[in-house]
């Protein structure tokens, strides 16, 4: 297994507690993404993303012609199969945890909030890469909307598909939530995402290796441990299979 680096000395710590979980009403959300407020808390994790640096982009014409599905590349669930079959009427993206201002959003609801498109490569951990045209709003903006509270360390990404019997999830520090380039992708070469690539939204976080691009996200969780999740690591690969919480490129 490839030895990755260790996480940004910026991240800090975990703090040991637990995180509630709540969400409000779809037009109370909507009215919440236009009256988001800045405080010092989310403006000094915005300072220090901006200074790690942009991962490189890439001109349309260097996108990859296929972008493989890689890990799930399907849900069985039910309710999937019937939201991926109509075009997710009914899907819902909640923000919830340790903020102040529940969220549960729908697709629409997404893709009305400011858009970012980049073109960027993804480097697997398995050793192929591919570069692909992404679409979606910055987490920022959702973390902004549903004022996360100081005591929040880590966000975690709730996932739809069940790998090995487990639900599949992941995990980033504040810093790398609030990095211009971590957007939550709804489409992918100016098409909507492919089931094999996450539809109907997948996490681009695009500093680190591809397995902590959560796909079929169907949460946003602020934290402050990893303590009563999953074994405690902070994601799906590293409980399993011992992968670095940390895959920074």
């Amino acid at each position: 297994m490839v030895d990755l680096p260790r996480r940004s000395l910026l991240a800090g710590m975990a703090a040991l507690s637990a995180s509630a979980c709540a969400k409000i009403n779809q037009s109370e959300s909507a009215k919440t993404l236009f009256d988001a407020a800045e405080d010092g808390h989310r403006t000094l994790h915005r300072a220090l993303a901006g200074k790690q640096g942009l991962a490189p982009e890439y001109t349309r014409a260097e996108r990859s012609p296929t972008f493989r599905g890689n890990g799930s590349v399907t849900v069985e669930d039910p309710f999937y199969k019937a939201q991926l079959a109509g075009g997710f009427p009914d899907w819902r993206l909640e923000v919830r945890g340790l903020v102040e201002k529940p969220l549960a959003l729908t697709l629409d609801e997404v893709k009305a909030l400011p858009q970012r498109t980049q073109i960027t490569r993804h480097d697997c951990v398995e050793g192929w890469s591919a570069i692909g045209e992404w679409q979606g709003p910055q987490l920022a903006a959702l973390l902004d909307a549903a004022k996360v509270k100081e005591s929040a360390k880590f966000i975690v990404f709730r996932c739809a598909d069940v790998l090995y019997g487990r639900d599949y999830y992941e995990s980033i520090d504040m810093v790398d939530a609030y990095h211009p380039q971590t957007i939550i992708a709804h489409s992918l070469n100016g098409e909507p995402l492919p089931e094999k690539n996450g539809a109907p939204l997948r996490m681009r976080i695009e500093r680190q290796l591809g397995y902590k691009q959560a796909k079929y996200v169907k949460a946003i969780e602020a934290v402050a441990s990893f303590a009563d999740i999953g074994d405690g690591k902070g994601g799906f690969w590293e409980d399993t299979a011992g992968y670095q919480w940390y895959a920074g490129i």
